[in-house]
């Protein structure tokens, strides 16, 4: 079976983070979120992969190729104007027409068993099949309703909760024979969720729930917290072969000066540099090629690469974009994000969820929450 990857969107919810790199190439505990995506279809038996884009495409083609290197073979295809969830699997559809095949959203990271999915779907015949998930909070989800065997049997959007009869909502991955192509009209925006699944309720279309982990990464909340889940093993990751006992992955050419302090979960990247008397974590990744300087703490925060914190910064629950650099005595707090090759410098106070956009340089003292 083929996959189809979705990527074409603009990531808006996560800027600044994704108004220089494609959201599918922001870096995930020190590699690019859609990397995950690419080996858990690996591991569920999916050696054909094609990307579906549109915003940004470059950034992914020359990162992964062919896919060889993965052990994938992977296939690119660009859309010239926003088609939608739908209208950009038509787009691909000369790829995908010789039987059935998998749709993912390109924002969701997840252990979903696509084999048990899969499997589902083939045992009850569907024409398509949605993994469901559960969750706490209905009312900020569109709901699918499903029969005793799974057969859905319509769909509420956002419901109030006297509405609410079922937790479970569109986890973002389906299964679909290659005739539900011909539903989809070629060439216009049209999306699965509004134009293609209320069509084929009461004809063999599924829900198939799964308490698997599941998590949309398209805000700067959310990812960070598929950060601390990677880092407390809470899905299931290649990273947690990094993490060892004590929840520290330390990778190749870091380096701790004497008196620096790690707390985990933490994660460092490759030739970062760790100075004496520097705190990270817990709850902190650090990417490759940084400077955390002395008397620096970073808790619960994520510092992309070749970020520099001067002397005596502190940065908790925030993020810092790639080539940043933190001024001496400067805090970021509190949800702030800082974009790439900003500058900060020192004696300012950034928190309040702002957000510092790519190259923004904040003179000494301007910013005080």
């Amino acid at each position: 079976m083929k996959a189809v990857i979705l990527v074409g969107g603009q990531g808006t919810r996560l800027r600044p983070l994704t108004l220089c790199v494609p959201k599918p190439m922001v870096p995930l505990a020190n590699k690019p979120f859609v990397s995950y995506v690419l080996e858990h279809l690996q591991q569920n038996g999916i050696d054909e992969v094609i990307f579906s884009m549109g915003y940004l495409p470059d950034g992914i083609k020359s990162y992964f190729g062919d896919g060889s290197s993965l052990g994938i073979k992977l296939i690119y295809a660009v859309e010239d104007h926003p088609l939608g969830t739908a209208g950009a699997v038509k787009n691909v559809e000369k790829y995908i027409q010789d039987g059935d095949f998998l749709v993912l959203n390109g924002d969701i990271l997840t252990d979903l068993d696509l084999r048990a999915l899969m499997e589902f779907h083939r045992e009850k015949n569907a024409s398509g099949t949605i993994a469901l998930t559960p969750v706490d909070d209905p009312t900020a989800y569109g709901l699918v309703r499903t029969g005793a065997e799974g057969e859905v049997l319509g769909f509420l959007e956002k419901p109030s909760w006297d509405q609410i009869d079922t937790n479970l909502i569109n986890a973002g991955t389906y299964v679909l024979q290659a005739e539900v192509l011909d539903m989809i009209p070629a060439g216009v925006e049209y999306s699965f969720e509004r134009g293609v699944f209320p069509r084929l309720v009461g004809k063999d279309l599924y829900g198939f729930g799964s308490n698997a982990y599941w998590m949309d990464i398209g805000t700067p909340e959310k990812y960070l917290q598929a950060h601390y889940d990677i880092l407390e093993k809470n899905v299931s990751t290649a990273v947690s072969l990094c993490l060892d006992e004590d929840f520290v992955c330390v990778e190749e050419e870091a380096r701790l000066e004497a008196g620096a302090k790690l707390v985990p979960p933490v994660m460092i990247g490759g030739g970062s540099v760790i100075k004496a008397g520097a705190r990270v974590g817990r709850m902190a990744v650090i990417g490759p090629g940084c400077v955390v300087g002395s008397g620096s703490v970073v808790e619960e925060s994520v510092i992309q690469a070749d970020s520099t914190l001067e002397e005596n910064v502190t940065v908790r629950r925030s993020i810092v974009a790639r080539g940043a650099r933190i001024g001496p005595g400067a805090v970021v707090r509190a949800g702030a994000v800082v974009g790439e090759e900003a500058t900060i410098e020192g004696d300012n106070v950034l928190a309040n969820n702002i957000r510092v956009y790519p190259g923004t340089v904040i003179k000494a003292g301007t910013i005080k929450f």
